[in-house]
């Protein structure tokens, strides 16, 4: 049976995220392929509407609304140490600046929402142990939330992924949906590279949309100190997929040198 694209290729052929070589390499295959024309320009499509929906301009005026909120929020906290109300971690701010430089909000009336500092980040962590682990935020409504590990989610939630490297050295994100399908999201490339950032919470280059997979989208953030494999964790994620029962709840099957934290998302019509 012929191999159908995959995909997170089909993703970046879209993008153009690939060497010349390879998009064209890429092109031509998927030309020989059954509907693969027409899958190329549906996904074009849904990316057109997408930008149309979040318009970068709206974005800027955002993020500058939001940085002078936590400016006041700061200022105010100085003046009152009694004074709790809407506060954020640091953390938890940065990785919504951050959120905010990568996906374009809804149109926003009124004062922001803000992300709640007691929102518990709820992980599995599998061989190394260390606090590298992912945050998921939620567009909805004009307003940025940060998720809980199972939340209930639908078809077109718009969503930022951002990841903690806490002190590991080299990551990659992959996700499995309840369809069977696997994308791959950092890096962009199977050759790109797997260099975490220091510090504070990283946000991915793409905010991602999802789609009408039933059941689950599962997340799931490889650490190691030594450069990844990217093929080798696609490889293990397609694995797992295959088996949907398991694809939920168990971990990646991957060598005991790799830690990994997953964070689920539940599907609901």
């Amino acid at each position: 049976m012929a191999l159908c694209t995959p995909d997170w290729l089909l993703e970046r052929i879209a993008l153009g995220e690939l060497s010349p070589d390879a998009l064209a390499d890429a092109r031509a295959r998927l030309e020989r392929e059954p509907h693969g024309r027409a899958r190329l320009a549906r996904l074009e499509a849904d990316s057109a509407q997408t930008l149309a929906r979040h318009p970068p301009e709206d974005f800027a005026r955002e993020v500058a609304r939001r940085a002078r909120t936590a400016d006041v929020q700061r200022e105010s906290a100085a003046r009152d140490p009694g004074w709790h109300g809407l506060s954020m971690g640091l953390p938890v701010a940065a990785s919504l600046v951050l959120l905010m430089l990568s996906a374009q909000p809804e149109r926003v009336a009124g004062p922001p929402a803000l992300v709640p500092a007691r929102v518990e980040l709820m992980e599995e962590t599998v061989g190394i142990k260390g606090d590298a682990r992912l945050l998921v935020y939620r567009q909805h409504d004009g307003s940025t939330e940060l998720l809980a590990d199972r939340t209930r989610a639908r078809r077109g939630d718009l969503l930022q992924l951002s990841y903690l490297a806490g002190g590991r050295r080299y990551g990659t994100v992959v996700s499995v949906d309840g369809r069977g399908a696997v994308t791959l999201h950092h890096p962009t490339t199977l050759v790109g590279s797997t260099r975490l950032q220091k510090g504070d919470a990283v946000s991915l280059a793409h905010a991602y949309e999802l789609d009408d997979a039933p059941a689950f989208e599962r997340f799931f953030f490889v650490t190691s100190d030594s450069p990844i494999d990217v093929g080798l964790v696609l490889e293990s994620a397609r694995k797992l997929a295959r088996q949907p029962t398991e694809a939920s709840t168990r971990p990646l099957p991957l060598p005991g040198t790799l830690a990994q934290t997953s964070f689920t998302l539940e599907k609901v019509p």
